[in-house]
């Protein structure tokens, strides 16, 4: 972009670029970029609304540091993609799938330190449970298992009143979180950004209930059974069944939990009883709990074999067929951050600094670091970074920033872990299933 080329019939065309989006997109993409661009790697920026935070964000042409943005990358601005749908209980989240149901929060609308039930996102893998059908009175957890001492099987309200209760915020992402920026695709979803939370949970620890259950020392894994249905409905098939090893399952934060934010979890999130293993891919927190089960080796549940939630065990060439032994289950998330405010296609007065805040995050991890850009990775600002509310809740930073000139400029935000690893200021190595894509998240603004 840094080289100027000689105008040809598209270039010198009165028509706005979202006109030409809208008509001819190959043309549009010729027109700004000079090359065609892969359809999938838009990311459906032709939406309405994105369309119009493109044209707000890139009207005036002027990219200051234009000759610092990676080749390839497309601009924040033509990314953003953020329709709402209603779903019962949610408010503003974006829809990519009706069967199952899964849908995702634009990031602007995780502001909050504390993610309300209303912002979080949605992944299933089958059918939730009616929620006409559900009975929290007579709901039950089964503990069980070739590692299981004593199998019992308890209500909520015997959970309530034999275990000590536990409140922590825990931080949940979905694995494919961000698998929309890989290029050649991946299968599964195609999550931007918005796949992630962090709300408040209250419930008893998974430990607590398995040593009242007897773990043999033969013990290495759980895995756990809910109430949703396979897609087939096919009563012989399980929707999703997975776990953890036994050392994530006995941490103090891994709970069975009844509420979410002082009241109960809502109903597409696993109402009422749900396992919450934060910092781990959400698969891991099943959802309408009805059954753990202590195992003696790997859990084989559903969805616990490669390629689902499993990456390569060393990296290799996009688009690559890789074999099921070549695979390794997902276990701690890497560590990550997005910009919460202001909203991507912003429009800042030259002159005046623009604060700027968002999350930080890191797996198992604490996040030490975090800065921004505003020349595409070429310099950093430290960001100003607090402490967690507790182990695997996420963090919060903010910062401000002054530009030199006016012009279009990404902000984008790198989180580093309590280990030194950094985010990737570009889509990490390509997998199969477009898995830990942690790159750094950006916003774009115009400054006039």
């Amino acid at each position: 972009m840094s080289k100027k080329t000689p105008e040809s019939p598209e270039q010198k065309s009165t028509k706005g670029i979202h006109e030409l989006y809208a008509e001819d997109p190959a043309q549009a993409d010729r027109r700004l970029w000079g090359r065609e661009v892969d359809p999938e790697s838009r990311r459906g920026f032709l939406k309405r609304s994105s369309l119009l935070a493109m044209a707000s964000a890139l009207g005036a042409g002027a990219i200051p540091f234009a000759s610092k943005m990676p080749g390839g990358l497309i601009p924040a601005a033509l990314a953003d993609t953020h329709e709402p749908f209603m779903l019962k209980g949610k408010d503003g989240l974006t829809v990519l799938n009706d069967r199952p149901i899964n849908a995702e929060t634009p990031a602007h609308l995780l502001d909050d330190m504390v993610t309300p039930g209303s912002r979080m996102f949605v992944r299933n893998n089958g059918l939730p449970p009616e929620m006409e059908g559900i009975d929290p009175e007579s709901w039950t957890l089964e503990i069980a298992g070739e590692s299981c001492e004593k199998p019992m099987t308890f209500t909520v309200a015997e959970l309530k009143k034999k275990f000590k209760h536990h409140t922590y915020q825990l931080q949940i992402e979905c694995g494919g979180n961000g698998r929309s920026e890989f290029v050649p695709s991946a299968s599964g979803n195609q999550w931007t950004t918005g796949a992630v939370a962090c709300p408040e949970f209250t419930g008893v620890r998974v430990r607590d209930v398995l040593e009242a259950c007897g773990v043999k020392s033969d013990a290495v894994y759980i895995g756990y059974y809910g109430a949703d249905q396979h897609l087939s409905r096919d009563p012989s098939k399980e929707a999703i069944s997975r776990g953890v090893p036994m050392s994530k399952a006995m941490e103090d934060e891994s709970l069975i939990a009844w509420a979410m934010n002082g009241e109960a979890i809502p109903w597409l999130n696993g109402y009422p009883l749900r396992l919450v293993c934060g910092g781990w891919p959400g698969s891991v927190s099943g959802k309408w709990l009805k059954r753990i089960v202590i195992r003696n080796k790997v859990h084989d549940g559903a969805k616990m074999s490669p390629p689902s939630y499993s990456v390569p065990k060393n990296p290799v060439a996009p688009g690559t067929d890789v074999p099921k032994p070549d695979m390794e289950i997902i276990g701690s998330m890497p560590v990550k951050s997005i910009v919460t405010s202001p909203k991507s296609g912003l429009t800042h007065t030259m002159g005046k600094k623009l604060a700027v805040r968002g999350h930080a995050w890191a797996g198992d991890l604490s996040v030490k670091e975090v800065y921004v850009s505003i020349d595409f990775g070429a310099t950093w600002q430290k960001a100003d970074l607090k402490k967690p509310a507790n182990r695997l809740a996420w963090q919060y930073w903010s910062a401000e920033i002054e530009f030199p000139e006016i012009g279009y400029y990404e902000i984008w935000a790198r989180a580093v872990d309590s280990e030194g690893h950094s985010q990737p200021m570009v889509v990490p190595g390509w997998n199969p299933r477009g898995y830990l894509n942690n790159a750094c998240h950006r916003i774009a603004v115009q400054v006039a």
